[in-house]
């Protein structure tokens, strides 16, 4: 995991001589046939992909994004009706039968199917209309790290050739140095807070909340510890009345809009007695983990979350666990 993390920057610059071009195509042909609507189709750490995809598409191009429950399709044999309308599917594996019956039906239903698939030759890229690779290479690990980060750059891709938007491609271009970047912040004042925890909160809001929600699944999966993300706008509607003594937090506040109100919310939590590890960028006095940043902050949660994966490797070893073959789980996962 901590190996396959680290080449993420390769992972990224791969894709920029190898997909770019098809994303570029595919972005042009979305300007001049332009949906009014997109759904997205995928699970896990590609779910999480999804969701920075549909926030990215949303503030910038104003096309609504959904997020489609596949069991309405395979299940449910919804009428859905999505002629003409965009349906983006992301796997690593492009194996798991729910994503392609999807697919498959959507495309019957006459939507305009893309697949983002790390196995380029792979089922799921057969069922659509549009193949792009991910191009992260193979991932040994169980735990996904830089096919994640390769989704990430490829969804922003799409939106930046869709916008026509050349200064997103710009700081795309100059991503892999900054990658590499990020693997050098040190993060390691995390793991003795983390050592022995056994629940965590983790927090973003705004593009950051898709790297909240991928953190809250590593602490699970390769760390064992119970971890939900929430919304910086939601933690107070519920979820606050867990916070005690001790609770950990992560907080992850990237440049933005919302930066301000999760940077007020972290110093609220450590009044009432929670651990907080706040995230933010090196001009944050009250930071306790330092974020790099990029030319274009709509890229600032792919460096984020490159720290946060050597952390939480790291993290899994000190817990006295393997980051690579977490319990009961298998690389490639299979749902009807």
């Amino acid at each position: 995991m901590y190996e396959e993390a680290l080449s993420a920057a390769d992972a990224v610059a791969t894709q920029h001589m190898y997909a770019d071009e098809g994303l570029a195509v595919l972005g042009r042909e979305l300007a001049n046939a332009r949906p009014t609507l997109a759904l997205t189709v995928a699970r896990g750490s590609s779910d999480h992909a999804a969701s920075y995809f549909a926030y990215l598409a949303m503030q910038r191009l104003g096309v609504p994004v959904v997020s489609l429950p596949m069991s309405l399709v395979t299940l449910h044999h919804a009428p859905l009706a999505v002629k003409g309308q965009l349906a983006v599917a992301l796997s690593q594996s492009g194996q798991s039968p729910d994503l392609i019956d999807t697919m498959s039906r959507l495309a019957e239903a006459g939507a305009r199917t893309v697949a983002l698939v790390n196995k380029h030759e792979s089922p799921l890229a057969a069922a659509c209309e549009w193949s792009l690779p991910l191009c992260a290479g193979e991932e040994k690990s169980v735990a996904a790290t830089k096919s994640y980060i390769a989704s990430l750059s490829a969804v922003a891709r799409l939106v930046a050739h869709w916008q026509g938007d050349n200064g997103l491609l710009r700081a795309l271009d100059a991503l892999p140095e900054q990658l590499k970047e990020a693997c050098r912040q040190d993060w390691s004042a995390a793991i003795p807070v983390l050592a022995s925890a056994e629940r965590i909160m983790v927090v973003g809001r705004g593009l950051g909340f898709a790297v909240a929600l991928e953190a809250a699944l590593k602490f699970k999966e390769t760390c064992a510890i119970q971890a939900e993300a929430f919304s910086g706008a939601e933690i107070k509607h519920g979820p606050m009345a867990l916070i005690d003594e001790g609770y950990p937090l992560l907080v992850f506040a990237p440049r933005g809009p919302e930066q301000q109100g999760l940077i007020a919310l972290a110093a609220e939590m450590r009044c009432r007695g929670a651990r907080v590890l706040l995230a933010a960028p090196a001009d944050e006095p009250s930071r306790d983990l330092t974020l790099s940043v990029a030319d274009d902050e709509a890229l600032d949660p792919l460096l984020a979350i490159q720290s946060f994966y050597l952390m939480a490797a790291q993290l899994s070893e000190a817990r006295g666990l393997n980051p690579d073959t977490p319990r009961h789980l298998s690389k490639v996962t299979r749902t009807h």
